[in-house]
């Protein structure tokens, strides 16, 4: 089993940054991607940005260009480096983390970290 624990949520204002955490432990040698999902109320949960293991990433379109996806694997952590924040970036963001060799639906879930974007 794999454990998340997000950090780094909080307000901003807009036009700002925001770095959010997320800690792996527990069966990390079975992860083969991690990555970051939304959630706003009264929508759904959508993909934000993903990284492969092997290296590789994804964003969704709205975030390009402004939003960074990484990796530090000598602590297990993965980040997502915000900028530009909008009004729209508003939501709960989930670290959610793929593993034995499944791209499908992610397997692992944290907590989830409030992030408002003030206008």
């Amino acid at each position: 089993q794999v454990q998340l624990v997000e950090s780094g949520g909080g307000l901003v204002q807009a036009g700002g940054s925001l770095r959010l955490s997320c800690a792996a432990s527990g069966s990390i040698i079975s992860i083969n991607a991690m990555g970051w999902y939304r959630q706003a109320p009264g929508k759904q949960r959508e993909l934000v940005a993903s990284l492969r293991t092997g290296g590789g990433s994804n964003y969704t379109d709205s975030v390009k260009g402004r939003f960074t996806i990484s990796r530090y694997n000598a602590k297990n952590t993965v980040f997502l480096q915000m900028k530009s924040l909008r009004p729209e970036d508003t939501a709960v963001y989930y670290c959610a983390a793929w593993s034995g060799g499944d791209y499908g639906p992610p397997r692992h879930w944290g907590q989830g970290t409030q992030v408002t974007v003030s206008s």
